[in-house]
């Protein structure tokens, strides 16, 4: 009953590759891949990178950033060679919202076309920097970076504390200084 169990398996298997598998490859030599922004989302004035896989090893792309406002800029190899790397820089002015980004790929038989989308924001999506480690202010601090020399001071303070109990309590009977 296992063997049974198991051959439909491979048999269901075997049979959605033969018939999903070609139309999942037109779908995607249709698109013809994809275009990775880096990072997805910018306010304006961010420098953007974008890369694909799409044009081949040793290909390179016109890319074109004009519906953000940014023009053309060429896709080359980078150190990966079947990587096609480029760069624009969001110009200031840029509006919030989700822009098209597009190359095609040179000295392909066909024009491959590749997208990607680009979200522009007002406000930035990084989250906010923390302040780590004391204060440097020259006079120290109670957690300062030498637990050494922290110790040397709370031990001074004890002993300057000590001494004036004493001497207040000398006055106070009377003895004098």
């Amino acid at each position: 009953m296992r063997r049974t169990a198991a051959a439909r398996l491979l048999t269901g298997t075997a049979l959605a590759v033969a018939f999903v598998g070609p139309a999942a490859v037109a779908a995607h030599a249709g698109t013809g891949g994809a275009l990775e922004v880096y990072p997805k989302t910018v306010t304006p004035g961010t420098q953007v990178t974008v890369d694909t896989t799409a044009c081949g090893a040793g290909g390179t792309a016109a890319g074109d950033a004009s519906a953000v406002g940014a023009g053309a800029f060429v896709l080359a190899p980078g150190t990966h060679k079947e990587v096609a790397v480029g760069q624009f820089r969001v110009p200031p002015g840029a509006q919030p919202g989700t822009y098209e980004i597009v190359a095609r790929c040179d000295g392909q038989a066909g024009e491959r076309r590749v997208s990607g989308d680009l979200v522009v924001t007002l406000t930035s999506t990084r989250p906010p920097v923390h302040p780590r480690g004391s204060v440097k202010t020259g006079v120290g601090g109670a957690l300062g970076p030498d637990p050494v020399q922290t110790a040397a001071g709370v031990a001074a303070l004890a002993v300057a504390a000590a001494g004036g109990t004493w001497l207040l309590h000398r006055r106070a009977r009377g003895d004098g200084i």
